[in-house]
């Protein structure tokens, strides 16, 4: 198992290559949550994610030999660009397995970092699958996602900086995809500030480690299904596992509705892009998934910015309807000259804004003398949206809530 002194000495390895990142209190969701509010900014690390951190540690320790074989890793997104990035920076060939459905922006950086891309797959544990045959065919050194001492120890040196930047930490909140990053963390932090917490927090379609900690072993989850590509794994690793359950106080689960909804804020109040992984410790915390004292010294490490634009879309519109910004609604009007105007009366008068509407004559399922119509509407809030259903209601429409 990792120790404090692993993580010191990956530290002289990694700050040539990565930036120590901003530790920013944050008025917003210190109001939000009754606690004293400080984000790990690891969205402004280089290659937008923490992952340069462990990726760089292990490729400085490869010997001669290894180097000149070259590198081969799986991964989703973030540590196929961290381990690019620093096998570039060693003159190091890298060769990198990614999902066929991994976010094309992850794709495009990690070539411009210097690495030969694969594409297979499914998931992040397909990809492993054949990252590995490529290691035995051409020779190549596994540089693993999470599962390995020196990726664990680049990782803590996120937990070193929480540390030396707010000693009086109380609890700091970490992703969990395969472990890699909370088991270094806590380890930074534990072997440090014993009373300090360490909370992890997994998207509820990738439960891998909650589910190992309820079984008391390693688990595979028979799939995943999440909005938070980064931490989509099936299981945790063997040894970040062992990790987790000695230094690991709790780890909790948050659904991809509560991570859209961080997302969201994040980027309307803090001005912060993050994906889902990265967002997933702010979701479990305005959730309640976590259980917090008032004015509690709170670290959420948000790990990642690396948000492909077409998933932004969506998490954006699910964060929308979410906190009642956007709804989209059904109903069926008397096909007669003047229906929609009154229909769209009640809207203006209760001050909500038309995104959209499409209007139905065809619909086998109304009456031939009648109309469907869908509208998108802009809302201030959920508040707003039950007000203007009753409206609706109160002047005699009969209005279906369709998002």
């Amino acid at each position: 198992m990792i120790e404090l002194s692993d993580v010191l000495d990956a530290r002289v390895r990694v700050e040539e290559t990565a930036r120590r990142t901003p530790l920013d209190y944050t008025h917003t969701f210190s109001d939000m949550t009754g606690a004293e509010m400080h984000l790990k900014l690891e969205t402004f690390q280089r290659t937008g994610s923490f992952k340069i951190r462990g990726a760089t540690n292990r490729v400085k320790t490869l010997s001669d030999d290894e180097k000149s074989a070259g590198v081969v890793t799986a991964s989703a997104g973030n540590h196929a660009q961290g381990v690019a990035l620093a096998a570039t920076k060693s003159g190091v060939d890298s060769k990198i397995v990614m999902p066929e459905n991994a976010p094309i922006s992850k794709i495009k950086a990690t070539r411009d970092y210097g690495a030969t891309v694969v594409l297979h797959g499914d998931d992040y544990d397909e990809a492993a699958e054949k990252a590995h045959e490529l290691e035995a065919e051409e020779g190549r050194t596994y540089v693993h996602a999470f599962d390995d001492d020196m990726v664990m120890a680049g990782q803590g040196t996120i937990g070193l900086e929480i540390i030396e930047d707010l000693p009086e930490v109380e609890t700091v909140v970490v992703p969990i995809g395969g472990g890699g990053l909370i088991a270094g963390v806590a380890t930074a932090i534990k072997e440090q500030k014993p009373e300090a917490r360490v909370i992890g927090v997994q998207a509820e379609g990738a439960s891998s480690a909650a589910t190992s900690l309820d079984k008391g072993e390693v688990h595979t989850l028979d799939s995943v299904d999440t909005i938070a590509d980064g931490i989509a794994t099936r299981k945790v690793g063997g040894n970040t596992f062992e990790v987790i359950e000695e230094r690991v106080d709790e780890v909790v689960t948050v659904s991809d509705s509560e991570i859209a909804i961080a997302v969201t804020h994040l980027l309307e109040r803090a001005k912060t892009l993050v994906e889902g992984a990265g967002a997933v410790p702010l979701a479990a915390l305005l959730s309640g998934a976590i259980e917090y004292d008032k004015d509690e010294v709170i670290v959420p490490i948000l790990s990642g910015g690396n948000i492909d634009m077409n998933t932004l879309t969506t998490v954006v519109m699910r964060g929308l309807v979410e906190t009642g910004r956007y709804v989209k609604v059904r109903t069926v009007l008397k096909d007669r000259p003047g229906a929609l105007d009154d229909l769209l009366d009640v809207i203006s008068a209760q001050q909500a804004n038309i995104y959209g509407i499409q209007h139905d004559r065809t619909s086998r399922d109304i009456a031939m003398n009648a109309a469907e119509v869908e509208l998108d509407l802009e809302t201030r809030g959920r508040d707003h949206v039950e007000e203007l259903l009753s409206a609706l209601r109160e002047e005699g429409f009969d209005v279906e809530v369709i998002a």
